[in-house]
This record gives structure tokens, sequence and C-alpha cells, in this order.
């Protein structure tokens, strides 16, 4: 546990936080809990012991993490899979799937990976957190109209959509879309003081109980008040490839949640965060979740924003936060027995309406045809086939297309010239003089910039007339990296040269430079005779050469 983050503790700010917060999430976690097909009871356990164990080992103050609607999402598939092909031991093999997970993030944590986890292109980011937006909304579609979900995920909702309509419950849309009336029209001015989940949770709850019999309409029903059964670890060999893929995905998507919320809290409190720690926290958090059979979570934005507005300054808010959620599961679960499914289906819809990048969609098509063709790759990609493989494919095509472009722009800083008016080469005016007057028998061969393997050709297509000097000087003054594609593409270039009976002066006074020069090998091809510090050296011996040469 790191102390240090209490310094800055408010008892005042950190309680209010921690009530506030506790109010926010009561709501969402009994909506994802039963979303996910794990139960109310998991959803608020999990966001008592993800957001108690986060806070004592997380690298943030402010952070308040809970069950989210992306790990939702992806719980929901593997809890789905797993139940379909093992009917007895399928949710223990779940939740197994979590503490992997947990264990996947202490390891990225631990191995201080934290600050690439986040290091992905904004368009792959939106369109796979659009597409889980699409999923959310997409599985509510079913409880929204009174009918359980249907088995498939996406495609089976789909599939289902006919017979869901036909089967239409009106009495429980009503209340679902009255729900969602609340959620999106709720004023803003009273926001600030008490949630418009909260508002809607006991205001339809307790119209659907005045207006409708109680038997009429489907109910979470009663959520056990005791402490959580331990779940044990549980796998097949022939599931557990299966299941360590599924635990990836859940961790990963966990981890840029997390710490992207933490730099959202990292802005409002002018503090940093410390990635690896708060990984490592994640982690821990989701191990123990998973042992009780619990929702996995990651950083909350909407909680983590309003625990600051309140005055929450450390992590003492987190922990109250949990405890109220306890007290509230210990005590006084009988309050969540009358809440209507289709009441916590439109929080849970809202929720995926919200998740989706509507600034990022309104503009993509104005920034790039290319990012928003991938943007919307990765949606249709995330919604109807794999997160992993969205995700994979996105990050892939966008580095290749950053790539080809920075490889256009590094070509332009690979240039031969023989003569200093060809081209716009950094020389002096003397340097300049001693190439004009080498009677065009030296080729200078500058380089500018980190030479990466996408500049090999650049260089291969610049020495093609090698043969045409006496002389090819080789500047790497302004070349603070080289790849080892690149150290082939120069070693090709001095052979050639060579074979031309030119020879090759080699330009490097950066001691970086030279070191990587000489753990390729280039170095090895050019006489120390011939290796200079600066540019007039280089040319004026190169003019001398080129006046004893016939």
């Amino acid at each position: 546990m790191n102390l240090d983050r209490f310094k800055h503790w408010s008892l005042k700010g950190d309680i209010f936080g921690g009530v506030t917060t506790a109010i926010i999430s009561l709501p969402l976690a009994l909506a994802f809990g039963v979303a996910s097909g794990a139960g109310a009871e998991a959803g608020l356990w999990g966001a008592i012991l993800v957001g108690l164990f986060a806070a004592l080992f997380g690298g943030s103050s402010t952070l308040i993490s809970e069950p989210t609607g992306p790990m939702t999402v992806i719980m929901t598939a593997v809890l789905t899979s797993m139940m379909a092909r093992y009917p007895e031991t399928g949710m223990a093999m779940a939740f197994t799937v979590v503490m992997m997970a947990g264990a996947f993030q202490v390891l990225l944590g631990t191995l201080k990976l934290g600050k690439y986890v986040t290091l992905m292109p904004y368009s792959v980011v939106s369109g796979f957190m659009s597409g889980i937006g699409v999923i959310l909304i997409l599985l509510q579609i079913s409880p929204l109209m009174g009918q359980a979900a249907p088995p498939g995920g996406v495609l089976g909702t789909i599939q289902a959509l006919p017979e869901t309509v036909s089967n239409l419950s009106f009495k429980e849309l009503f209340l679902g879309l009255l729900t969602l009336g609340i959620l999106f029209y709720f004023p803003k001015k009273y926001r600030k003081y008490i949630p418009a989940q909260l508002v809607a949770l006991v205001l339809v709850t307790l119209l659907s109980v005045i207006f409708f019999d109680i038997e009429s309409i489907r109910r979470i029903g009663e959520i056990p008040t005791g402490l959580p059964s331990i779940v044990f670890p549980t796998f097949t060999p022939e599931q557990l490839t299966t299941m360590v893929i599924d635990a990836l995905v859940l961790g990963t998507l966990g981890c840029i949640d997390t710490l992207l919320t933490a730099v959202i809290a990292d802005s409002l409190t002018r503090e940093e965060h410390n990635s690896d720690k708060e990984l490592r926290g994640q982690g821990i958090a989701n191990i123990i979740s998973g042992m009780f059979g619990a929702l996995p979570g990651a950083g909350a934005t909407m909680g983590t924003v309003v625990n600051v507005q309140v005055g929450a300054r450390s992590p003492l808010a987190g922990i109250v936060r949990a405890l109220i959620l306890a007290a509230v599961v210990l005590v006084a679960g009988f309050l969540t027995e009358p809440i209507p499914m289709a009441v916590l289906a439109g929080i849970a819809l809202y929720v995926g309406i919200n998740i989706l990048d509507w600034s990022f969609l309104q503009r993509a098509h104005k920034v790039s045809k290319h990012q928003t063709a991938i943007m919307y790759g990765v949606m249709a990609l995330t919604v109807f086939v794999d997160l992993i493989v969205a995700v994979g494919l996105g990050v892939f095509i966008s580095n290749v297309i950053v790539i080809e472009r920075l490889s256009r722009e590094q070509a332009k800083q690979v240039k031969a010239i023989s003569d200093a008016d060809e081209d716009d080469v950094p020389l002096t005016d003397e340097e300049r003089d001693l190439l004009d007057n080498s009677d065009g028998k030296v080729l200078f061969f500058y380089l500018s910039g980190p030479m990466i393997f996408s500049v090999s050709k650049a260089i291969s297509r610049q020495h093609t007339s090698i043969g045409d000097y006496r002389v090819m000087i080789l500047d790497l003054s302004d070349v603070p990296l080289i790849d080892m594609t690149v150290g082939l593409a120069l070693e090709n270039a001095i052979a050639d040269a060579r074979e031309a009976n030119c020879t090759v002066f080699l330009l490097s006074p950066h001691e970086q430079t030279t070191e990587q020069l000489k753990r390729l090998h280039v170095g090895d091809w050019v006489a120390d005779t011939h290796m200079f510090d600066s540019r007039y050296d280089a040319l004026n011996a190169a003019k001398r050469l080129t006046e004893v040469m016939p």
C-alpha cells in the first residue's frame, strides 16, 4: 500500500466523495450485474471489492474503480460462452478468467509496462469503445421489452428480435422507456446534488409497485445479505487457451479503461498517477473480486469526476464508498428486491449510449478518411467478430499508414549531391566551395533525422550512380538513430562504392551513432583514416584525393 497517496487527505471532502460515489455506483452495479448474467449481487460485490482494493493498492489518489460498461460487455460474453459449454462449472470458469485477468494486470504493472498500454491510435480506441457501446445497447433490447436475454450474444439478440417484439411486455417497456426519459431529461441543475440514475431507480420502482402487481413484472428478487462464497479456480485443459485469451482481452481492456480515467483524474487534480502501481492495484482488486464471484472492474470516469468535484483528495473516498455499499448489501439488501429488470436495462442502455464516442463520430469524416475507415472498421469488428481481432487489426493498419507517411517525409532527408547548388544540404560557404571545386568527382551523401527501416529504399535509390564518382562522403552528423535495416542499406552502399573503386569517407561525430554503426559492423568497411568528425575535414580530404586520382 502506498501511503503517500493519503497525505493530501481531506476528511470532509473524502467522506462526501465516498457517500456521493456510493449513491452513483448502486444503480450502475445492480444494472451491470443483471446485464452480465451473473446477478445483481455480483455487480454489487464487484463495486465493493474492486473499489476497496483498488483504492488501497492503486497508484491514483482519487480514482474510483467499479464494474464498468466495457468490462461488463466482455464479462457477459465470457460468462455466456462458459455457461453454454459447461453448465455446471461455467460460472466458476468465468470468474477464474477474472482472476487470470487480474494476474495479467499485476504482471503488466510489475514489468513497468503501464505507460505503454495507452499508446494506441485514438481512432482504434474510439472504434472499440463505440463498438462496446453498441453491444451494450443491443444486449438490453430484450430485457427492455420484458424478455430474458436470448443466447448467442449480439447475433443471437438480432436473430431473436422478431420473437422478442411479438412477446413484448408493454408494462416493462413502459417502465424501461420511463427510466430512459428520466435519465435523458433530468434537469442538469439537480444532477450535481443527486444522480439521475438513482432518481430513475427509486421513482420508477415506486411507480411499478403502486400501479402494477409485483408478480406481473420481472424484478430483481431477493439478494443474499451474507458474505459471498469463495470461487475456487476452475478450468479444463481443452479450455485453458480460450480462458487465457479471454483473460488477456478482459485484463487489457481494464488497463486501458483505468489508465484513461486516471489521466482524466490527473487533469482535474493537477497530480500525476503512477501507472504501474495503478495496474498492480487493479489487478489485485480483480483477483479478489473473481475469488468471490463478483464482476471485474476498472477506473470509472463518471464516479472519478464526481469524486474529485465534491472535494475528495485521497483514496479514503474510495474506501468510504466501498464500506457504504457493503453496509447496503449486508443490512439493507431487501430494499433492492422490488426493482424491475426493465429499469436496470434502461440504466445499462443509457450507459451504452454514453460510451459511444459521439464527438469523434460526428467529425471523424472531416479529420481523415483513413482514420474514419479504421474507426468504423474496428467498431464493426468489435460488435460482430471479436475485440482482440478488432484492436489488433486496427493498430496494425494504423501503424502501417503512419509508417508509410513517415517514410515519405523521412525519404526527403536522404540526399546525394555532387554540386553544392543542387540541394539544401546544410553546408557552410567554405564547405560548398570545396564540393564545387571537386569537379563532380565527390558524391556528398547526406542523411538527417532518425533512420528507420522504411528509409532503406530511399538510401538504395540515391547511390545507384555511385560508379560515376571517385569519393563518397557518407554524412551521418544529424542522425540520432539507426536501426538494423538502415545499417544494412548503408553497408550495401559502401560495398557498392568499393566495387566501383569509389573511396568512402564516413562522417559520424556523435558517439551514439558511431556505437550503433559498430554494433552493426558497418564501420568495419571504412578505414580508420577515412573516418571524420567534421564536414570541412571530410570535404577537404576528398578534394585532395580527387586531385591525385586519374
